[in-house]
């Protein structure tokens, strides 16, 4: 079952998967405030008046996309994205008393303000409010187990969790971060990799547990389990797009955690284009993908994007004559054309097992989602020797590292040498935003790391289509192992995993941070982002690259 997320005033830029686009629509604004003979305010930048917004009611500040700008005597000049809603401006001057002047600005800069002064959820607390102080069970909900479904003021705690996970989305959040602080309740988003600590109305605080118990209802968890860790998932439809939340909740000293992670169906990479792999390297690896049997490895953290280069693979490498199956936990997306299985430990069916099983269905090629443990490792290694392509992850901080990690899982040195045709490991960085990257020559510390004086690059200042931060979105930097015969003769002594690495980046291996400086260069990038994520091991490793 599907639930309905509506976002009554989405963001301008996330309308489109074009940046051009969005400004297009940013001049539409404009000419839309032209055309009814009103005043065009840009709000970038703008300071909002806490204490004029808190004269109006948020509910309908929210859901129609107003926002209070100045007050002169019994004058307000309020901001609207859309001046045909003329009805909410007579509910607002009944309610207020104020006589409203309208002025046009873009909705995301209005909704932006909105968040930021009432909070995530502002438009639906009051009502909560209310409905509690008016109802003396909804008050007890806090500290019962009750249904919040049955509950007299559940139908505000749906539309409280319900403009939560509408921000999310509309933020482009990965994750949702529900913590509990004493007599607080912290919310956090993690957008583009980073957690962003988002404004809660503190009048939301004493209502944690009762938004807790919506959230295990929706994901179909047993809300009376307050002392033990639990897993579930919630479908949800926000703008005709399907989102698939994966819940986990965490019984902690001041409450129980909750961390959701949030995945977009339709934005889902169905082709190898999608990585923006650098040329050179996007056809060594699909030649890589195209050999007949052996193991091929996607190394690196949680959210680098591994399952994305997978699947982006397996599409590649798909066709009506070879037989795909994959072993997943959990199955993020859906790909036509292969066979996925879900993991489900509680009956049995780990990775092992499945991959035991599949293997007596005849498969051309095998994606197992990640290897975990000694048997899965030694399940791979035998099916990638016995004429059977095989692909999985593993948690490294980078290439080299994936044999030794193989080695010490319990497989024997001259099977991984064998078996083993090349290992990616990637990592996620920001992207820049194109409106208002700034160009400049890079100084004495930039030219350290191989950038030269004399070739611009850019850096991040921020503006109102990356909300202030300098990035939008996010590109892989990758480093591509090959196994050749010296790296097999290493593996085969059980070298260390920097003999390894020194004879792959002899052998043409370019590390993570000089694709990291690539994408520098190429101005997709900074330099600063690039070393927040790159670790100083992989320094060490460029420098010595760069001496040799």
């Amino acid at each position: 079952m599907y639930h309905d997320i509506p976002i009554s005033q989405p963001d301008t830029a996330e309308e489109t998967n074009a940046e051009q686009t969005s400004l297009q629509k940013l001049d539409g604004v404009e000419e839309l405030a032209r055309r009814f003979y009103l005043d065009y305010v840009d709000l970038e930048g703008f300071e909002v008046n806490t204490e004029l917004v808190n004269m109006f009611p948020a509910a309908v500040l929210f859901e129609h996309g107003y926002l209070p700008l100045s007050r002169s005597g019994k004058q307000v000049t309020i901001a609207v994205a859309d001046p045909l809603t003329v009805e909410p401006i007579d509910e607002l001057t009944a309610a207020t008393g104020f006589f409203l002047r309208t002025v046009v600005s873009p909705a995301g800069q209005i909704t932006r303000h909105l968040r930021e002064v009432l909070g995530v959820g502002g438009g639906t607390v009051s009502d909560l409010v209310a409905q509690a102080s008016g109802d003396d069970s909804f008050s007890d909900l806090s500290d019962s187990e009750a249904d919040v479904e049955n509950d007299a003021g559940a139908s505000a705690v749906i539309r409280f969790v319900n403009d939560l996970l509408g921000d999310a989305v509309q933020q482009r959040a990965s994750d949702i971060h529900l913590e509990p602080v004493e007599d607080e309740l912290a919310v956090r988003f993690r957008v583009d990799g980073l957690l962003q600590e988002q404004t809660v109305p503190p009048d939301i605080h004493p209502f944690r547990t009762a938004i807790i118990s919506r959230l295990k209802i929706m994901a179909r968890l047993n809300i009376a389990e307050k002392r033990l860790p639990q897993d579930g998932r919630i479908k949800l439809t926000v703008k005709a797009r399907e989102i698939d939340v994966r819940v986990s909740m965490i019984p902690m000293i001041d409450g129980e955690g909750v961390v959701m992670r949030l995945l977009d169906k339709s934005g889902a990479v169905t082709d190898l284009s999608g990585v923006e792999f650098p040329a050179a390297m996007e056809h060594r690896w699909k030649n890589i993908i195209s050999r007949p049997h052996g193991l091929i490895l996607v190394t690196g953290p949680t959210g680098s994007g591994k399952t994305t280069t997978l699947y982006g693979s397996l599409s590649e490498i798909s066709s009506p004559n070879t037989k795909i199956i994959t072993v997943e936990d959990p199955v993020e997306y859906n790909l036509r054309g292969i066979n996925q299985i879900q993991v489900q430990e509680k009956i049995g069916l780990d990775f092992a097992a499945g991959l035991r099983s599949i293997l007596r269905h005849d498969p051309d090629i095998v994606l197992i989602g990640e290897i975990r443990d000694s048997e899965t490792a030694n399940s791979a290694i035998q099916a990638s020797m016995t004429g059977h392509l095989v692909l999985s992850t593993l948690h490294t901080n980078d290439a080299p590292s994936a044999m030794t990690r193989l080695i010490d899982l319990g497989v024997e040195p001259y099977l991984v040498a064998s078996t083993v045709e090349a290992v990616l490991a990637q990592r996620l960085i920001r992207r820049l935003c194109v409106h208002c990257k700034e160009q400049y020559l890079p100084d004495t510390t930039a030219t350290e790391y191989g950038l030269h004086s004399d070739q611009p690059v850019y850096r991040a200042v921020g503006c109102r289509d990356c909300n202030g931060t300098g990035y939008r979105g996010r590109i892989g930097v990758f480093e591509l192992m090959t196994v050749d015969r010296q790296v097999r003769d290493l593996c085969s002594r059980k070298a260390s995993a920097d003999e390894l690495r020194a004879a792959a980046v002899s052998a043409g291996m370019s590390p993570l941070l000089e694709s990291g400086l690539d994408r520098v260069r190429q101005g997709h990038s900074s330099l600063d982002e690039v070393l927040r994520v790159c670790s100083s091991d992989e320094e060490s490793s460029l420098q010595s690259l760069q001496q040799d």
